[in-house]
């Protein structure tokens, strides 16, 4: 069974991708790049800078993170 994911903004998502050690690399438009240190866990995220992020880019963007929805959930959480 999948779990709904909530209306996130791209900043909120990024908020939560920082937690487990993604840093901002470059930012072009409305688009932010996101790289992590530990290249072989993580790939390089990108994310708009919009209010709400579908839910189809945020669940391919947990799973390129190595996370599962849950885990984003407690990451999103303030």
């Amino acid at each position: 069974m999948k779990i709904k994911l909530p209306a996130i903004s791209g900043k909120k998502a990024i908020k939560a991708f920082n937690k487990i050690g993604y840093k901002v690399v470059r930012k072009k438009g409305s688009h932010i790049r996101l790289r992590d240190n530990i290249k072989q866990l993580h790939k390089p995220l990108t994310i708009t800078d919009h209010r709400t992020l579908r839910p189809g880019l945020l669940r391919m963007l947990i799973r390129d993170a190595n996370l599962t929805v849950e885990e984003f959930l407690d990451l999103s959480k303030d």
